[in-house]
């Protein structure tokens, strides 16, 4: 929620009261906002914000977010997953980069992953929420020199559609 789409979709639904917990990896950017949020509630009305330092990619890291979040907020209504990591890169260059496959996925597809199954467990007894996935065009697509990046978007939208229909009783939806 530092920067970009997050920070434009933070922004929107503070405007509209919504309370906004921001999470990202940057600490003074993500203050930024958080202040920028709290300067225009106070200024035009709209909800607070609070802001949460953590590495989407570190696994005990989320999993303490989940708790400290859950702990200080209770359920959360709607969850972003927009936090994405994208490379542009043909395969003829790719043969001795698996790395980059592998941290791809870890920030697009493994981190929304562990952070809604976090969350979801009290989104479910609340029965309501909301997941939203920032994906791409390109899962439609498919387009040339973005294979990392476009399976692990690819991934996270098949995850959550198979989600969804399994937590639509319990009127928690997902939109991709």
């Amino acid at each position: 929620a530092s920067s970009g789409i997050g920070e434009a979709t933070a922004k929107a639904v503070a405007r509209r009261g919504a309370t906004v917990l921001l999470v990202a990896r940057r600490a003074d950017a993500l203050e930024r906002v958080r202040g920028e949020i709290e300067r225009m509630a106070h200024e035009h009305g709209g909800g607070p914000a609070y802001s949460y330092v953590c590495d989407l990619t570190d696994g005990p890291a989320v999993d303490a977010l989940v708790r400290d979040v859950l702990a200080e907020h209770g359920a959360v209504d709607m969850l972003v997953n927009n936090a994405g990591r994208s490379i542009r890169r043909s395969l003829a260059y790719s043969y001795d980069r698996m790395h980059d496959f592998e941290r791809t996925m870890a920030v697009n597809y493994f981190a929304p992953v562990r952070l809604t199954l976090g969350l979801l467990p009290a989104m479910r007894e609340q029965r309501f929420g909301h997941v939203v996935n920032v994906l791409s065009w390109g899962v439609q697509v498919k387009a040339p020199r973005f294979t990392a990046y476009l399976a692990s978007k690819t991934a996270l939208d098949t995850w959550s559609r198979i989600a969804g229909r399994e937590t639509y009783a319990d009127n928690v939806t997902f939109t991709n």
